[in-house]
């Protein structure tokens, strides 16, 4: 004889909406989420790590405090941001910068780093943090400028208070950003003080691999992983080949972002690369909506995509993630803080598959911040994005606004928007 199915209370029909939620709040069962694939499951919690995904009206009863119904949302997993710079993010309006190729954003940057305090840039990250957690990242890397005037920890202390408050919320990684002005005693105060990984820009350097290397070498001393802006041109050295080769068979993780470069090399020569890369297991970040706006100025003709080459990289089997890198700020004046429009941007300039693209923004940036498996998965930890939308496909294309967002099993954003548009007159007759 069957057993029947658990019975369980409906959604109440006028449920308290987002402005009313007391957040964070466990939840122990997602009811009616439509997955990627499409399957219409109930998904089980037991606290930070997905237990079981059932089919949809299987799943027990539990207090109604700790359900959530999302019947006409898709269910992903929450979104992970690889390469970010909060300690600049929302700074376009205070800079006034022109609008220019990466030259001139970094000589904007640099030239207003001077106004810049421990609260005003904490409070401009902890607003950009936010912001991307709204929309559903919940986990974070953030570069921060090792600056070139005054204290040069001011940004390190900004955003280690700031990982500190949002302790629980989201997971916040730090990568120490120099270059060849920062000695190598600042990077070991930003290590004391608590950067989780070293990096650096050696393809701006005068001597790209010698301060490659330096990097490297201080990495090594404070056994920290690295995380290197690399190739960020159309043009110019490769020091992602270096990078690779010096680093293989290194036990502590090593990411390439940007790595523009790549992306116009001939076939064979991008071969030979890649093999590198892949030998290596460099963790890539490509960076669509900011490199596509820094790169490319002095062609304006057939002007070329800022991006690396994303189609042969993951044939080959490198592990790739995406993300938006910088958010109205010198080097990109626009973004929305949200992952969604990463992925939109990867099917459009970079020819992905919806699939493809939100693999990048979930799965393959956890991998290559070193975080556990997460998603609808039992298993994995129960980092999730619940999306208004029938399918990958109108999640994607039109990023609804109305989301839940999960943070090691708990509510940590909800968000409901409401729309009134004027009908035309022969519509509301025949209504």
């Amino acid at each position: 004889m069957t057993a029947p199915a658990p019975q369980h209370p409906g959604p109440p029909p006028n449920g308290p909406g987002p402005a009313s939620e007391v957040l964070p709040r466990p939840i122990e069962v997602l009811r009616s989420a439509r997955l990627a694939d499409g399957a219409l499951v109930d998904v089980v919690l037991a606290g930070d790590v997905v237990a079981q995904v059932v089919p949809a009206g299987t799943a027990p009863a539990t207090a109604p405090e700790a359900e959530l119904y999302l019947t006409g949302y898709t269910l992903l997993t929450a979104p992970a941001e690889p390469h970010a710079h909060l300690d600049k993010a929302l700074s376009w309006d205070l800079i006034d910068p022109p609008m220019g190729d990466l030259g001139r954003a970094v000589e904007s940057w640099v030239a207003h780093q001077h106004t810049m305090d421990v609260a005003e840039i904490a409070g401009r990250a902890r607003r950009q943090a936010l912001a991307m957690l709204a929309q559903g990242t919940t986990a974070v890397r953030s570069h921060v400028d090792l600056l070139r005037t005054g204290d040069p920890l001011r940004g390190i202390r900004a955003l280690v208070g700031v990982r500190e408050e949002l302790a629980g919320l989201m997971d916040l990684q730090l990568v120490a950003l120099g270059n060849e002005w920062a000695p190598d005693s600042v990077y070991e105060e930003a290590a004391a003080l608590g950067v989780d990984l070293v990096g650096g820009a050696p393809h701006m350097a005068e001597d790209p691999i010698g301060e490659l290397h330096r990097a490297l070498a201080i990495a090594e001393r404070l056994d920290l992983p690295v995380d290197m802006h690399t190739d960020e041109s159309l043009d110019g050295p490769l020091t992602i080949v270096e990078l690779a080769r010096s680093t293989r068979g290194w036990s502590r993780p090593v990411t390439a972002g940007h790595c523009v470069r790549l992306g116009t090399l001939p076939p064979e020569q991008l071969a030979e690369v890649i093999a590198e890369v892949v030998a290596s297991d460099l963790g890539i970040v490509s960076l669509p909506i900011t490199n596509l706006y820094l790169q490319g100025w002095e062609h304006p003709v057939s002007t070329p995509r800022g991006l690396t080459a994303l189609r042969p990289l993951l044939e080959a089997g490198a592990r790739v993630s995406a993300g938006a890198d910088n958010v109205r700020d010198p080097f990109n004046p626009v973004g929305r803080s949200d992952a969604l429009e990463t992925a939109s941007l990867l099917v459009t300039a970079g020819h992905l598959t919806l699939t493809e693209a939100i693999a990048l923004v979930t799965d393959g940036a956890r991998s290559v911040m070193s975080l556990p498996e997460a998603g609808p998965r039992p298993g994995a930890r129960a980092e999730l994005l619940a999306v208004r939308g029938t399918g990958l496909g109108q999640v994607v294309a039109e990023a609804h606004p109305d989301r839940y967002v999960l943070h090691a099993g708990r509510l940590v954003s909800a968000s409901r928007v409401t729309t009134t548009t004027a009908l035309p007159t022969s519509l509301m007759e025949l209504a």
